[in-house]
């Protein structure tokens, strides 16, 4: 009768344990059922430099999005970006048709600007904003020195009705000079410092979203600090700065686990 009694006392914890054990991971935090929008840096591609990230999100039950963006290494500039961002709204709606209803969009880089830039417009429908390693500031004194007869010329061309004209115009990534061709129109989209990518003017028009800004040490824009930008968005009491002890490219795969335990948080 004892060993039955066991049998039977060890069959109901059993049971109850099973059944205890989806709430209990739901409780540590489980990412299923958010849907994030992860945006490459410039001259980049799909997932580069991110695939720890990504693997880590997906393994926690999130989907992933990667669009190829109007700045990869394939595409350079062939959109404006305003119409970037029409291209995050897709990417979006493909993960809401897939099941998604927690939204998050990230990006590293020119992807950190373009989310920043998307919160600004839909950030009231968004669960979180995550911007990897900023990039791409054009309203800065460095970059308003480098494009400024740039500019200028690209206002003089689509002031003379040849704004979809292709033209040479120079550009900078982390500092190496070069030279890209591209439309006036989308060169003063991406460029003109009081232009649709000025990111801390975009950061300012964010509303109250979980924001995390993820920042190597050794990265340029640290030393900007949390000033520069991440400061400037509406205040919200699970935002986040982040430093970790990375460069530029290396800093979403070093603090894969802080950004999965922050989504978690939320």
């Amino acid at each position: 009768m004892l060993n039955r009694f066991a049998r039977l006392v060890v069959a109901a914890v059993a049971a109850i344990l099973i059944a205890l054990a989806p709430a209990a991971h739901a409780q540590g935090g489980s990412l299923q059922g958010y849907g994030v929008v992860l945006l490459h840096g410039k001259l980049f591609w799909p997932g580069a430099f991110v695939g720890g990230l990504i693997a880590a999100l997906r393994a926690e039950g999130a989907q992933v999005a990667t669009p190829e963006m109007p700045w990869s290494r394939v595409r350079m500039y062939d959109a404006t970006y305003e119409q970037a961002m029409r291209e995050i709204d897709t990417a979006v709606a493909g993960l809401k048709a897939q099941g998604a209803t927690k939204i998050v969009v990230a990006g590293h880089s020119m992807g950190a600007n373009a989310a920043i830039g998307y919160a600004a417009r839909h950030g009231g429908g968004l669960t979180a904003v995550m911007a990897f390693s900023p990039g791409h500031l054009p309203e800065t004194a460095e970059m308003r020195e480098y494009t400024r007869d740039a500019i200028a010329r690209a206002k003089a061309l689509v002031a003379a009705g040849k704004g979809e004209e292709p033209a040479r115009f120079p550009d900078r990534a982390q500092g190496w000079p070069y030279y890209v061709t591209a439309t006036p129109e989308a060169y003063l989209s991406l460029f003109d410092p009081d232009g649709p990518a000025a990111m801390p003017k975009n950061a300012a028009a964010m509303p109250a979203v979980p924001f995390l800004w993820l920042v190597g040490r050794s990265d340029p824009i640290h030393s900007r600090g949390p000033g520069y930008a991440y400061e400037r968005a509406a205040k919200h009491p699970l935002s986040r700065y982040l430093e970790v002890d990375a460069g530029h490219i290396g800093a979403p795969n070093a603090a894969q686990n802080e950004i999965v335990a922050w989504l978690k948080s939320l």
